[in-house]
């Protein structure tokens, strides 16, 4: 795939009417159809751009065998929008990159349905059709170790996560399984960090169920959120109401199912995404259908977001609708929290949802179709604002594949913008947000993890050009010093004795502020 940077604008003009200002935006061009899964975002707030791309002019250039198929394709971007690296992982047929986890431990892990026997970048063959490839990287974009997962029938990725033990769920489909109970089921499969094989199961009723999402909970186990077309039967024991259903499975640590919910109207209704709260869980998708069965809320025109809040039992808070016109396509989710000390124990307090996504016209245009969107809630799900968001340009076709809230109230953008189909670029923006940004708890410095073993990340609250980043000895002793330009920058303590240590940071505008550092 010939693939061209138009480098990254830098851009300062603040757009006074919705009090946002487009921090950056790299555009990453191509001649082809490629597909943006999302952006993940790292420990120390750079981001992982993942997608599939057809790049058979590379593999031509370096002599190997054209394999004339999508592969998994990784840009890793710094704080500024700079790229740091770019990766490709090849099988000699199709390869779609569905999902990726930032790890705990700076890298990645990469799931993706892989119809690629053994052979180029692919190290073990094919189970049988198309199977779940996993590459784990290390923060360079380095394969630390790959796995396939599969059998005869057809498997395809759907999400993963990294778990509290540093293991790893993976989420995918499978068709007409000898094992399943429809003609599409649930596959999840529990891994530790290593990539050895700790359980499995199946979920899934009579009919067609797809894994949309999945995120990890606080006890360690792990919230499925399905899109369902199965009334109870197989491992299903609740009943659909409409065509299609919001489907969500609590599993344990272990992966045995605690609790499940069925959620929807008398039309179709599809989960798109999931989110943590202080008080459980937040459910999204889209919805077609009018008040009925368990929906307390109508629809004004073609496709409405319906977002349902769950406490961590699964039961129902509330739920509420939400119109742009047209088809509403939901795509990411973020939740504002704040810290408090209560009773003595520190909580996270949910203060806000900020949702992301892109409607299409169905039979009549609006201006703002296909144009990037946020909405902006209280933790009650009542709107408070909603924006559409241009960038420093704007195509005919742009369609939002996923947002991210970063810990200084600043959002990434990732998604596709092209003039044709066939011709998508990656579009990459970085937006700051005054309304936001007053939400967004800070400190002037703060330190994770804090004990460390072998490395800390530094994130300095306030504004600032460049910066000093000192390390003492409770003695006053200086032992490093480094400067940044960076929000979150790295620092290395793996050669520290066991005990504790002062961090300073000093701006290039006479800030300073210091935290206190814990060696393990």
């Amino acid at each position: 795939m010939n693939k061209k940077y138009s480098g990254i604008f830098l851009l300062c003009t603040v757009m006074s009417l919705n009090g946002q200002q487009v921090l950056w935006q790299n555009d990453i061009k191509s001649n082809t159809q490629d597909f943006l899964s999302q952006v993940t975002t790292t420990i120390d707030q750079q981001y992982l751009i993942s997608g599939s791309s057809i790049q058979s002019s590379k593999l031509e250039a370096e002599g190997s065998k054209q394999n004339n198929g999508y592969d998994f394709h990784l840009i890793k971007l710094n704080q500024q929008g700079g790229q740091v690296w770019e990766k490709y992982f090849s099988g000699q047929n199709h390869d779609y990159l569905s999902a990726s986890v930032a790890t705990q431990e700076g890298g990645f892990l990469l799931a993706g349905t892989s119809y690629s026997g053994k052979g180029l970048d692919k190290k073990e063959d094919t189970r049988g059709g198309s199977d779940i490839w996993l590459v784990r990287l290390n923060e360079f974009g380095d394969e630390m170790w790959q796995k396939t997962l599969g059998s005869a029938p057809d498997e395809e990725a759907g999400s993963v996560i990294q778990t509290t033990d540093l293991g790893f769920f993976v989420a995918g489909g499978v068709q007409n399984s000898t094992k399943g109970y429809g003609s599409k089921d649930i596959w999840i499969v529990k891994l530790d960090k290593n990539g050895k094989e700790v359980s499995q199961s199946i979920l899934g009723g009579r009919g067609l169920d797809e894994v949309e999402k999945m995120i990890p909970t606080k006890d360690g186990g792990v919230l499925v959120g399905m899109y369902s077309r199965s009334n109870k039967g197989g491992s299903k024991t609740t009943e659909n109401f409409g065509e299609g259903d919001y489907w969500i499975v609590k599993l344990d640590k272990s992966g045995k199912t605690e609790w499940e919910r069925n959620f929807g109207g008398n039309a179709d209704d599809h989960l798109r995404t999931l989110a943590l709260t202080s008080e459980g869980y937040l459910i999204g998708g889209e919805s077609r259908s009018e008040m009925s069965g368990n929906k307390m809320v109508g629809i004004e025109e073609g496709t409405d977001l319906w977002l349902i809040s769950l406490n961590e039992r699964g039961e129902e808070l509330w739920q509420k609708s939400y119109s742009f016109g047209n088809r509403d396509i939901l795509m990411g989710m973020s939740v504002i929290s704040q810290r408090q000390d209560s009773r003595g124990s520190n909580q996270d307090l949910t203060k806000g949802i900020l949702l992301g996504g892109y409607t299409q016209a169905e039979g009549k245009i609006e201006t703002d179709d296909e144009t990037f969107w946020l909405l902006y809630l209280d933790k009650l799900g009542i709107e408070t604002w909603r924006k559409y968001i241009k960038g420093e340009s704007r195509k005919k076709e742009e369609r939002l594949s996923d947002i991210k809230l970063n810990s200084d109230g600043s959002i990434i953008l990732a998604g596709t913008s092209a003039e044709e189909l066939g011709k998508e670029n990656w579009k990459i923006v970085k937006l700051g947000d005054q309304q936001l940004d007053q939400l967004i708890e800070k400190q002037d410095i703060k330190i994770y993890p804090n004990p460390v073993s072998d490395y800390a990340y530094v994130e300095i609250g306030f504004d600032f050009k460049e910066a000093d980043i000192i390390l003492y000895d409770m003695g006053g002793r200086q032992l490093q010093s480094l400067k940044t330009k960076n929000k979150v920058t790295k620092i290395n303590t793996q050669n520290l004795i066991q005990g504790a240590y002062l961090v300073t940071v000093k701006t290039d505008d006479n800030k300073t502020a210091s935290v206190k550092l814990i060696k393990k």
